[in-house]
This record gives structure tokens, C-alpha cells and sequence, in this order.
């Protein structure tokens, strides 16, 4: 009678993760998160269907198909998706919290030390590095998303249409994104075949053995849509919105620095389609224009930090919120460190909030649903229309830092030849980000002591 060999540990399903094993590892991702979203997805794909199998390939492709429709940073609401998936809505809140928490709290000592030390020499050259390589960057987000969505001339014309009403008629990203999205939805409908791009994740699915949830599982019992658990969902999500933003007004108004902060970081968490460098053309408009809570080079200033910290990119609200509150005094010049740190916090809770209500409240529907049509062709357009907005602020950025005194101005050489030999390191070579942005900073640095 022949021998029965064990079973390899790689053909059996893992064992399900406790609530705290996951809640260590979602710790763990939200310190080493760098790379913008697609390095973040990577990690999570890396840790969670390859090494760890705690869902199938399928099943996380799914779950990533359905982040990219929503407003907000996709990442963020993939892990918090994953989160709830394994152990239900806390699970879920934990996992995306933990991906925002750690970047928080990191941009609020490097806003303060920017305010504090900014003008030190030493810390003026490692900015004036940076500013370049960030120039770059936001190039590269436009030829990025562009490759990927840009397929076929309705799509270059959307792409058009929108550089040119930001650029030209300098109308706002709201109008912008409701545009392209109904020509999504009506191109969809009368031409299908030009708006079957999706988020740009189908494809075969790749098996690293059995996982935990897999392409066969059914859905856990929590997973399964009731309408009482949808109608809890967003009563809840209504009342976090609410409360905070009843004691802003009632405590200090309606027109203070404060409540509109929460008010205006409410309407851009719901435009954050096709990422963060989408929603900062509103940012700016808004933040730097409008409301004059920090300046455009400020704002500049801000992205390189968001760059170089871990966590999504629109955290780069957190640093607006913080200058808008230290510049402003908003609680007295003897605690403008807590004003500060208030505002960094106000602006992530309402720039975050929408993200946990889309995904505690539609997985369920995602869970039994496949892709269509109907949900993916507005966020093609919505995409292709990014493309151009994006590219109007590489543009703005290019002219404040290659000509920092306007056009009358002389050409800021030694600026031209490090945004070039970024753009170079990352499009030619595809050089990681943050190696980009340190030696950017190094060469200010050298140029600030020549």
C-alpha cells in the first residue's frame, strides 16, 4: 500500500486572521505605505494575496474595480474594504483608519517644524531641491493616467475639453468632473466600445495557491446586503458628519476658518475622482485663492512633504488644514501649535469620512454584483478629463518654479536642470519617487551653501 503524504501547507487555505493579527498588520502597512497608490496596492496585493492568500486574486481585483469608481483615495478604501471583508465593520474602520492615522500624525510634526524652521537656510535649500522634482512629478501623474486611459479620440477630446476649461475658461473642478461625467454615462449607453476601459484592472487572474476568500467562497453573513444594515450605515455616517459640523457653527459660526474647512474639505472629499492630483487644482482654487489659508508656494511645499511621507496623497489636506490654522492664530497666538494640529485633524476627518460610508455601505451590493458598463463608463470620462486637469497644474506649477519672478523675471536655470533630470529618473528609468524627491533635496541643499 503506497505511503499518503501530508498535504503541502501551499495547497491548503490559511488559517483565518484574528481580529488583532490583522489589526497588526494593517499598523504595519500604514507606516511603509510610500509610493502613491499604485505602490500601496502593490504592498497590499504583495502581502495580502500573495504571501498571506487572505483573498483570492479575483476576489481583491474586484474589490480594487470597485474603489477606483468612488470618489477618494482608492488605496485607503481597498484596505478598508479588505478590513471589513475579514471582520466586519470594525474590521473594517480599523484597517482604514490605521492607513490614515500614522501620516497624520507625521505630517503635523513636519507642517510644524516647515512653519517653525522654513526659513533656515539649510531648510529653504532642501525645498528649493524638491520643488522641481515635484513639478516633475505631477507631470508624470498626467502621462501615467493618461497611457492608461487615454485609448481612443473621444477620450483625448474629453481630455482636451477639460485642460481647456481649467486653463482657458478657468472654470471650477466640480462643473468639470458632473460634465465628463454625464458624457461618460451617455457615451456609455450610445457607444460602448469607446467607454469599456474601467479602472484599467481586468484581465486573468493570477492563482498563488488556495486563499482564505476565494474566487468560490461565498460571502460571509455580514457581506450580504440587507436594506436596514444600508439605512444604519449612512444614518451613522450622517450623524459623524453632522454632529462635528453643528458644535463648528454653534460654537463658532458658520463664516469661521474652522467650519469652512470642514465644509469645504466635505465637497472635495467627493470629488477626488482619479486621485489626488485630480482634486488639488479645487484644493488650491479653494484653499489658496479663496479662502487664503496658506500660499501657492505653500501649497507646493505641502506636496513634497505629502510625497515623502507614507499614506495616501490627499493627505496633503492635513498640512493645509495645519498652516491654515497656525498661520491664521485660530486659537490665539500662545497656542498656534494646537490650532495647528486642530485644523490637520478636522480636515482628515472630513476629507475621510465620505471613504468609510462608500464602503461600509455599497460592499454588500459589490459583493453580489460583477462589473458594468453603467458604473464604469462615467469614471472613464471622469479619468480621461483628469488627464488635462492635471496637466494644467503641472504647467502652473513649471511657471512658479522655473520662473519664480513671473515672465518678467529671469529663467531659474539650476530649477529647469533638476526638474529635467527628475523627469528623466522617473519616466525614463522609473526610478522610485521618494529616491527622486531625497536627491532633489540633496542638490538644493549643496546649491544652498554654494
Amino acid at each position: 500500500m503506497a505511503p499518503v503524504h501530508p498535504t503541502s501547507p501551499a495547497e491548503l487555505a490559511p488559517a483565518a486572521p484574528s481580529f488583532w493579527q490583522a489589526l497588526r498588520f494593517w499598523l504595519k502597512l500604514g507606516f511603509i505605505s510610500f509610493g502613491g497608490p499604485a505602490g500601496q496596492i502593490a504592498v497590499m496585493h504583495e502581502e495580502l494575496v500573495e504571501r498571506r492568500r487572505w483573498l483570492s486574486e479575483r476576489r481583491f481585483l474586484h474589490a480594487l474595480n470597485y474603489c477606483m469608481v468612488l470618489p477618494g483615495p482608492e488605496a485607503q478604501q481597498l484596505a478598508t474594504y479588505i478590513g471589513w471583508l475579514l471582520h466586519r465593520s470594525w474590521g473594517g474602520i480599523a484597517a482604514g483608519a490605521l492607513f490614515v492615522l500614522p501620516s497624520l500624525l507625521i505630517l503635523i510634526g513636519l507642517s510644524w517644524s516647515y512653519l517653525a524652521f522654513g526659513q533656515v537656510p539649510w531648510m529653504a535649500g532642501l525645498f528649493y531641491g524638491i520643488k522641481p522634482a515635484v513639478t516633475a512629478i505631477v507631470a508624470q501623474a498626467a502621462w501615467r493616467i493618461g497611457r492608461r486611459t487615454l485609448k481612443n479620440g473621444a477620450l483625448w477630446a474629453i481630455a482636451a475639453a477639460s485642460f481647456i476649461a481649467i486653463f482657458a475658461l478657468q472654470l471650477p473642478f466640480p462643473l468639470i468632473v458632473l460634465a465628463a461625467a454625464l458624457m461618460g454615462y451617455f457615451g456609455g449607453r450610445h457607444w460602448p466600445q469607446r467607454f469599456q476601459l474601467g479602472g484599467g484592472h481586468a484581465g486573468k487572474a493570477a492563482s498563488y495557491g488556495p486563499a482564505l476568500i476565494d474566487d468560490t467562497t461565498p460571502p460571509p453573513a455580514h457581506a450580504r446586503f440587507r436594506w436596514s444594515r444600508l439605512a444604519l450605515v449612512i444614518g451613522a455616517g450622517l450623524a459623524l458628519w453632522a454632529l462635528p459640523m453643528a458644535l463648528l457653527v454653534a460654537a463658532l459660526g458658520w463664516a469661521h476658518d474652522y467650519t469652512q474647512m470642514g465644509w469645504f474639505f466635505t465637497k472635495a472629499a467627493l470629488l477626488t475622482f482619479g486621485g489626488a492630483y485630480a482634486v488639488l487644482p479645487y484644493v488650491y482654487q479653494g484653499a489658496v485663492a479663496h479662502y487664503g489659508w496658506l500660499s501657492g508656494t505653500q501649497m507646493m511645499d505641502g506636496l513634497a512633504l505629502g510625497e515623502t511621507t507614507p499614506g495616501p496623497l490627499i493627505m496633503v489636506v492635513a498640512f493645509v488644514g495645519f498652516v491654515g490654522g497656525y498661520g491664521q492664530q485660530l486659537l490665539g497666538a500662545e497656542h498656534a501649535f494646537a490650532a495647528g494640529a486642530l485644523g490637520a485633524a478636522l480636515v482628515t476627518w472630513f476629507t475621510f469620512l465620505p471613504s468609510f460610508i462608500f464602503i461600509l455601505a455599497g460592499a454588500p451590493l459589490v459583493e453580489a454584483t460583477h462589473d458594468e458598463l453603467t458604473f464604469t463608463a462615467p469614471l472613464t470620462a471622469i479619468t480621461a478629463a483628469v488627464v488635462g486637469v492635471i496637466v494644467n497644474l503641472a504647467l502652473f506649477f513649471a511657471y512658479h518654479v522655473l520662473w519664480p519672478q513671473g515672465w518678467a523675471g529671469s529663467v531659474d536655470w539650476l530649477a529647469v536642470a533638476i526638474a529635467g533630470a527628475a523627469a528623466v529618473a522617473l519616466l525614463r528609468y522609473q526610478r522610485n519617487v521618494i529616491h527622486v524627491i531625497a536627491a532633489c533635496a540633496v542638490v538644493g541643499l549643496l546649491a544652498s551653501f554654494w
